[in-house]
């Protein structure tokens, strides 16, 4: 099989297994065509008004001040003298997005909605705005038009201010509020001179929706525990006050609304979220007015254990805690609209202050909306599995539905409400498992298949090593192999069973693909079985001992490569182990300055794995440290040099140039960085250079000789000039650090070739990336190769993980984007965030394309390893895949093994790239020629 051929048919494999996880684990729980129920007993409010205080921790709300008083006087009395509060309790991820919907929607954010950002909705979806009468909404451009477009009519009516006006670096963010207030204020005061407006606001099953982003901004900004952070929240407050004045003012003092006061989620102490730590997944919840349950003073201890009830002073009153999905079933019941159809909330009945006739029909409700669901979601099983194949889920079977539906009308009817109550509670929490099990039905099946097509994958993969890199003695096989048409046909006609079989199930389209990919994979292998053949008759003349000493060690490592996905410390320890490699290896002897590079080079860059992902505060310091880090060892590296590789006049002026520009690039977050705290904004000529520096870092390089230690330098000084930009702290001395070392690396290696007894090796300030490669001086592999190979995994794994840890949402600090935009953009702040990351891969990888050149290996032999030793980690990874536990430990699970796989996707594309990056140069005028000596 040619390169090419191979190449694109193995990312098509890898890219068929890397979806694979989305179809398994990612595909959209939501099912639709249930019908909408409400409680048929009239509701206890006409209105509901709903604030959102964006990222809004708990305790920064209820935690009181030194002086015994509150930030936010107002809501401290409603919790103190006339409504229900408790702590809301949100899940991974801890994103704007999937907060608000599991607010107003009742579900957790449909998981297929990951790819597509905030502004859309990858599902349609219900939500109490679509189910009340009129929804009128103020605050962000990010949120409200979700909400819009998901309804169906035209009763949701949205008021954003512009999306330039989330600005990271504005003066006070808290203004996003304020407008949000005084537009509110006003809305009031022109529906008392228009009278269709006010007929409308007159109408029952009317929501108010107030989304106040200012707290959020200012967190990101300045950090939740800065003045701005908690000087927003006393703002809130006042406009809560006012808000609840306006509204009660204009409906007369009826008595007839009801008000939540929550947060979409929290932020940690750095002044991020998204992932799962207490500050983030802990959100406030006060809830009065109409039909809610006035403040209940408690004498007993109450059964929270957190101890945050002492801190917040409010053991005297009942604390009432909910899943954030419960709060929609609650707004629903309180104005008397159906519950969104896709909930799954359970009505905390707590937070209601009505009869026990009206609590037992709004559980009966919500426990029918919850069945709906799942008998929609088994029928929909049902008609796409074969009778005889087909499991019911054992608690909840159609005669079970119908019993529990029975019963609990029954107790209704004999006014036993307490246990109507119990018992409808009782029919959720089963028919929510149900939910679990039938949307995980094909779960099992499906990894099946994928494993098979790994295995089958790997397998072939060291086929093609051993056949055409391994030099194993070609035998003539003695066993008869099975003839090609044969295997051909066979192969066909479990194709044709398997499309068949998934026919008739009515199976989706991707599922075809992952059945039927380990088919012709694994007639490849089989195909290849001579070659397994050739190395069983070759093993009485190959080292076994040193083979086995070899694979062991290799397992060891992508052992300790895999744990370290989950404690980054295992970096250090593997880096502390390579560091020894020199001194087992007997290189000290022959290249004793080297050696001792490598082992401090590695001593050095074991430490980063050790610092903080999240948490640190920024030290513009350090970027300018690195900076002049970068450019000392570049000066050093051009001086030590210049004796073996003169370096042409225009080589020189560009390196001149380029180190000017790091000069300039290690400057210019100290200039930001002090301009915003001074509150100045971001200086245009900053944004300038900075976005210029992106633009041109992959062009520069370029420019510059392909010989090969002066195209390096040319990389390095580019790609470094651009994460200086990127960089907010200890961080900025990764790329140095890691260059250094990979630099050490391929020197070192061209003495391991010598210890090898390979002479024809080339001196390295000769090699020309551009040059023709001499395919007689190509060699075969040998067990030296796999521990190259390795090394290169090894240092992607370190140079993914060694500053931030990726697998975490919340370990990217904004701030690190803040030269080139302020604006809140998730994607472009997300694109600079992942060109972060992928900066040192590029350092990685083109040191893996030196030494495959140095070693004189063919690109694929060595690429083909590294394939096996990631394709093994992968599929270590599909197993640790799990759908129990928290649900922080079940997006890892799934992070990890989408890294791993976009990993594997992402090296084979690099390669390809930093080919191109290395060998290939522009020239934008003729230049003379020029000899090498």
């Amino acid at each position: 099989m040619r390169m090419i051929t191979f190449f694109l048919v193995g990312l098509t494999v890898h890219v068929v297994f890397f979806l694979s996880i989305f179809d398994i684990y990612f595909t959209s729980p939501l099912v639709h065509g249930m019908t909408p129920h409400a409680t048929p007993l009239a509701p206890p409010a006409s209105r509901l008004v709903l604030v959102v205080g964006d990222g809004l921790r708990a305790d920064s709300l209820f935690t009181p001040l030194h002086d015994g008083s509150s930030r936010a006087p107002y809501l401290r009395s409603v919790i103190e003298e006339r409504g229900t509060w408790g702590v809301s309790h949100t899940r991974v991820p801890t994103e704007s997005r999937p907060g608000h919907v599991a607010l107003i929607a009742g579900f957790y954010e449909d998981v297929s909605a990951v790819a597509k950002g905030w502004k859309e909705n990858p599902v349609e979806f219900d939500s109490v705005f679509n189910e009340s009468r009129h929804t009128w909404c103020w605050g962000s451009p990010d949120i409200l038009p979700m909400f819009a477009k998901g309804a169906s009519g035209d009763h949701v009516y949205t008021h954003t201010y512009p999306a330039e006006e989330e600005d990271f670096a504005s003066t006070d963010a808290s203004r996003l509020d304020s407008w949000v207030f005084t537009q509110v204020k006003s809305f009031f005061q022109s529906a008392k001179s228009n009278s269709s407006l006010r007929a409308s606001l007159l109408e029952d099953k009317n929501v108010f929706f107030l989304h106040l982003l200012g707290i959020d901004t200012n967190g990101h900004a300045h950090r939740p525990m800065s003045q701005e952070y908690l000087d927003n929240i006393a703002l809130v407050d006042t406009g809560v006050a006012e808000l609840v004045s306006i509204v009660e003012d204009f409906f007369g003092y009826d008595g007839r609304t009801a008000y939540v006061f929550t947060s979409d989620h929290g932020m940690t102490n750095w002044g991020s979220h998204g992932a799962g730590h207490p500050s983030e997944t802990l959100t406030p919840l006060v809830v009065w007015g109409a039909g809610v349950q006035n403040a209940h003073r408690v004498t007993e201890p109450q059964p929270y254990n957190d101890g945050y009830l002492q801190d917040w002073k409010l053991e005297h009153l009942r604390r009432v805690d909910v899943s954030q999905a419960d709060i929609a079933p609650l707004m629903a019941s309180l104005i008397g609209v159906p519950i969104p159809v896709n909930s799954v909330g359970v009505l905390p009945l707590l937070y209601l202050n009505n009869t026990d006739q009206f609590k037992a029909g709004s559980m009966y409700t919500n426990a029918i909306q919850v069945l709906e669901q799942f008998k929609m979601k088994m029928t929909q099983k049902k008609e796409t599995t074969l009778s005889f194949l087909f499991t019911p889920y054992q608690l909840l079977t159609e005669s079970k539905q119908a019993e529990f539906i029975h019963k609990a009308r029954i107790l209704i009817q004999l006014e036993k409400y307490e246990d109507a109550i119990s018992l409808c509670q009782s029919l959720i929490s089963h028919a929510l498992e149900g939910l679990v099990y039938y949307h995980t039905y094909d779960r099992f099946f499906l990894g099946c298949s994928v494993v098979l097509g790994f295995v089958g994958w790997t397998s072939y993969v060291v086929l093609v090593i051993l056949k055409t890199h391994a030099g194993l003695n070609r035998h003539p096989s003695v066993l008869k192999q099975i003839p090609s048409h044969t295997l051909a046909r066979l192969c066909m006609c479990v194709a044709m069973v398997i499309s068949v079989f998934l026919l008739i199930q009515r199976s989706p389209v991707t599922y075809y693909i992952y059945c039927l990919l380990p088919v012709p994979v694994w007639y490849s292998v089989l195909k290849e079985s001579g070659t397994l053949t050739d190395l069983i008759r070759s093993a009485p003349s190959l080292p076994l001992w040193k083979c086995f000493g070899y694979f062991l060690l290799v397992a060891f490592g992508i052992e300790l490569l895999v744990v370290s996905f989950f404690h980054r410390a295992m970096l250090t320890v593997g880096l502390a182990v390579l560091s020894l490699w020199p001194f087992l290896s007997g290189l000290l002897d022959k290249a004793k300055f080297r050696s001792l590079s490598w082992f401090l080079g590695c001593l050095c860059l074991a430490a980063f794995p050790l610092m903080p992902v999240v948490g640190r505060e920024p030290n513009i310091h350090l970027v300018t440290c690195a900076g002049l880090l970068t450019l000392f060892t570049s000066a050093c590296y051009l001086w030590s040099s210049r004796q073996r590789a003169p370096l042409h006049l225009s080589d020189r002026q560009q390196f001149v140039s380029q180190m000017l520009h790091v000069a300039v690039c290690a400057y210019v977050p100290s200039l930001t960085h002090s301009s915003l705290q001074q509150k100045q904004g971001l200086p245009l000529l900053n944004q300038i250079i900075s976005w210029a520096t992106l633009a041109s870092s992959m062009l520069v390089p370029l420019l510059s000789s392909t010989r090969l230690f002066h195209r390096l330098l040319s990389i390095f000084l580019s790609l470094t000039a651009t994460y200086l930009l990127l960089s907010t702290g200890s961080e900025a001395l990764f790329p140095p650090v890691l260059s250094w070392l990979m630099f050490v690396w391929i020197n070192i290696e061209q003495e391991a070739m010598l210890a090898q007894g390979v002479s024809s090796r080339q001196e390295l300030s000769t090699i020309d990336f551009s040059a023709n490669i001499d395919i007689t001086k190509i060699r075969q592999l040998k067990l030296d190769d796999i521990r190259r190979s390795y090394f290169f995994v090894f240092f992607i794994i370190t140079a993914f993980f060694g500053t931030g840890n990726i697998a975490s949402i919340n370990s990217f600090d904004p701030a690190s984007v803040y030269c080139f935009l302020t604006v809140f953009n998730p994607f472009i702040m997300g694109g600079l965030m992942m060109w972060k990351v992928i900066i040192p891969f590029i350092i990685v990888m083109c040191t893996f394309e030196t030494i495959q050149v140095a070693t004189q290996l063919s690109s694929r032999s060595l690429f083909l390893i590294v394939l096996v030793i990631s394709d093994l980690m992968a599929l270590h990874f599909f197993f640790l895949v799990q759908d129990y536990g928290s649900w922080l430990d079940i997006g890892t699970s799934i992070s990890h093994y989408v890294i791993v796989m976009s990993m594997t996707i992402f090296l084979m594309l690099l390669s390809v790239v930093t080919h191109i990056f290395t060998s290939q140069r522009l020239i934008l005028w003729r230049r003379p020629k020029m000899h090498f000596p």
